[in-house]
């Protein structure tokens, strides 16, 4: 996989920057959520959006290795998602 040209490769930078930045602010949700289930939502997003700038990172960067770890990531991001949400209906909705 060859790196792309360098208008596209800032293109996706840049975007991978805004997106990180929007996970960033979703931290906030993470500690403060008013219920349990914004909380679980919000690290849910995070880590999606985790998975999101690391492929874009590594299509910017033309490195394959890059999908492999989003992929990974992905799948982990979805076994916490489900962990949590069993955790939080057998404690009662409290985290």
């Amino acid at each position: 996989m060859s790196a792309p040209a360098p208008f596209v490769a800032d293109a996706l930078l840049a975007t991978a920057t805004a997106l990180a930045l929007v996970g960033l602010t979703l931290l906030g949700r993470v500690v403060v959520g008013p219920t349990t289930p914004d909380r679980v939502v919000a690290v849910n997003v995070v880590g999606t959006t985790a998975v999101v700038v690391i492929a874009l990172a590594g299509a910017a960067l033309g490195e394959p290795g890059f999908l492999d770890v989003a992929l990974v990531y992905a799948l982990l991001n979805f076994l916490l998602s489900v962990g949590l949400s069993k955790f939080t209906i057998e404690r009662g909705g409290v985290l």
